[in-house]
């Protein structure tokens, strides 16, 4: 698992590639992610993952 000062949320996500909120979850939706770290309602991803989305 990854360090938790490492993750990232959707939003965070979306920022780091210049995208909307919308295109990070349809591919977190496409992609099955599953989450590294749940906080209440909030996911929270590796940079694993957000190179995954980058290259969908």
């Amino acid at each position: 698992m990854a360090d938790k000062s490492e993750l990232l949320s959707a939003g965070a996500i979306a920022k780091e590639l210049g995208v909307s909120g919308a295109v990070v979850s349809k591919a977190i939706k496409t992609l099955n992610l599953q989450p590294d770290s749940k906080k209440g309602a909030c996911s929270y991803y590796s940079k694993d993952a957000l190179k995954k989305i980058k290259i969908h």
